[in-house]
């Protein structure tokens, strides 16, 4: 399959991780800030591969993963009312919030459904006028644009129907947090190409100059993530740092200008609180006071819930990459895919969720 199968070659590969083993002479520490990106490590063994001196720090780019659990709390407040149809991707049913989750809702009766696009949602409400249509509307940049053009469409065809519940984050102030955070042992950066497919890359310059790390963008397959390895080790190793490219069959520096524009125009940028980690300023996309009639916190009055996390769940400790899954005292037994304390181990990005199904020991 054409940019699939020649980016995993096991010749290829050994031949870069052969390189790489020729470049190290001292200790790095990488984090990949994507949970695609962490997925492809853990189940190709690409980390155990790697010289001894390099580690890789698995960062908080699973968009369930850090929704907060007093979003979910909305949610599940929201869709438990008899009006609504909440419409939502499927990985958010399983999550936990403080005491159940969006599927526990739909088993007692709430109409949740899942839906594939946020435009089946807008569709929906196009057919059920008599019913509110709400969807969560979650995710990184990668996932905004779709979104913007869901509000727009609905404004377009004038429903009166249908709102977006939005817990959007941003990548650059996540890495920035942990770029300044006391605990941080981060030498240099993957960054997530697709996020960079839409945004461009000009928003990591700023990072690159103030803390002097080297970001490079990545693809998600075993060579793209081993040549981007590469390519930021042997930044390190010369005493570089810089924003590179390595996922060039996708990324421009400009990114997608179209899809940028429509996120300008839909949304406006808040702070936002990340499950397990807490509030990070200007990390997070809300509605726009211009669309703001397109708000589900503000039609459904719940912008007063609060929440507190599990005392049981490291979910915060694993997406700041200060602990691995397997060092979590619940880590597959109290905590497991069909019982999950923390987001981690329900989302398909989810760092817990890899180890389980590719590592339930340390390599």
């Amino acid at each position: 399959m054409k940019y699939l199968s020649e980016y995993r070659q096991p010749a290829a590969v050994q031949r870069c991780v052969a390189g790489i083993h020729r470049l190290v002479t001292r200790s790095w520490n990488l984090m990949e800030i994507c949970g695609g990106q962490t997925h492809t490590i853990v189940r190709f063994g690409l980390d155990a591969m790697l010289p001894s001196r390099v580690r890789m720090i698995h960062g908080p780019g699973c968009p369930v993963c850090v929704t907060p659990v007093e979003m979910l709390d909305k949610a599940i407040r929201i869709a438990s009312r008899p009006e609504v149809i909440f419409c939502s991707f499927g990985d958010m049913l399983r999550v936990p919030g403080s005491e159940r989750d969006l599927l526990a809702v739909k088993s007692a009766g709430g109409d949740v459904r899942v839906v594939y696009s946020p435009l089946d949602a807008v569709k929906l409400a196009a057919r059920r006028p008599e019913r509110q249509v709400v969807f969560f509307a979650i995710g990184f940049e990668t996932t905004a644009p779709a979104n913007a053009m869901a509000v727009l469409h609905a404004e377009r065809l004038g429903l009166e129907n249908f709102t977006c519940l939005v817990s959007h984050v941003l990548v650059p102030p996540a890495m920035q947090a942990v770029l300044g955070s006391p605990q941080n042992t981060v030498h240099g950066f993957l960054a997530a190409g697709h996020v960079c497919a839409v945004m461009g890359t000009q928003q990591y310059e700023p990072l690159v100059r103030q803390f002097h790390t080297p970001v490079v963008v990545t693809g998600f397959e075993p060579l793209d993530l081993l040549q981007g390895i590469s390519m930021c080790l042997r930044q390190l190793e010369q005493g570089r740092s810089e924003l590179e490219i390595q996922y060039r069959r996708v990324v421009r520096p400009e990114g997608n200008r179209l899809a940028q524009e429509q996120l300008r125009r839909v949304f406006t940028t808040v702070s936002r609180k990340w499950r397990g980690i807490g509030e990070i300023p200007a990390s997070g996309w809300a509605l726009s006071e211009a669309y703001a009639r397109f708000d589900a916190e503000q039609r459904f009055d719940v912008r007063d819930v609060v929440a507190e996390e599990s005392s049981e769940c490291f979910a915060g400790e694993v997406l700041q990459g200060h602990r691995l899954p397997v060092e979590c005292p619940a880590f597959g037994s109290r905590c497991t895919p069909e019982h999950p304390l923390g987001a981690p181990m329900v989302s398909g990005e989810g760092a817990c969720a890899a180890y389980y199904r590719y590592r339930r020991q340390p390599v």
